[in-house]
């Protein structure tokens, strides 16, 4: 049973490579931002224990799935039931033209407008994953990749689009 855990920086392609994976193998998705945070302003995570019981309640009635984010603390959670993983090690360069490009997601901004007007603080923070230490850097990832025991890719390009 396919199980597949997408993390990376922001912009670098996970829920591109998500969408995908479910169209063509039949997977359900979780976008981990969708139940990382709680809804105030500016935005706060949400305790681990309670992302956790989310996360536990989509994986125990779905078969087969995909689950992508940059939260590394989140993937840990799952780590022993995936199947695979898949790291998305795009340059920071890449990530912010993705991040520039990226269409609307209705599933986490009200309106195009309002997920425009966060692109500043996002470039901003897409720069920084290789400085940051916390649980969305590159140095978490990396360590989360390595310490992986089963089937594993690195992703280090922008994935061709396909002809519909």
């Amino acid at each position: 049973m396919t199980k597949i855990l997408i993390f990376g920086n922001s912009g670098s392609g996970k829920s591109t490579l998500a969408r995908r994976l479910c169209e063509t193998h039949g997977l359900a998705h979780l976008d981990l931002d969708t139940l990382a945070w709680k809804p105030t302003s500016p935005p706060e995570r949400k305790p681990i224990k309670e992302s956790e019981q989310e996360i536990q309640a989509f994986t125990t009635s779905k078969e087969t799935w995909v689950i992508e984010g940059c939260y590394t603390d989140l993937l840990k959670l799952v780590e022993g039931q995936s199947t695979e993983i898949i790291f998305m090690n795009l340059p920071i360069k890449l990530c912010i033209a993705n991040a520039k490009a990226r269409p609307w997601e209705p599933h986490k901004y009200d309106t195009k407008q309002a997920q425009d007007d966060n692109l500043p603080m996002l470039i901003d923070w897409i720069g920084q994953y290789t400085k940051r230490d916390d649980t969305f850097s590159y140095t978490a990832h990396q360590q989360f990749f390595e310490n992986y025991s089963g089937s594993k890719k690195m992703i280090t390009q922008n994935i061709p689009h396909q002809a519909s």
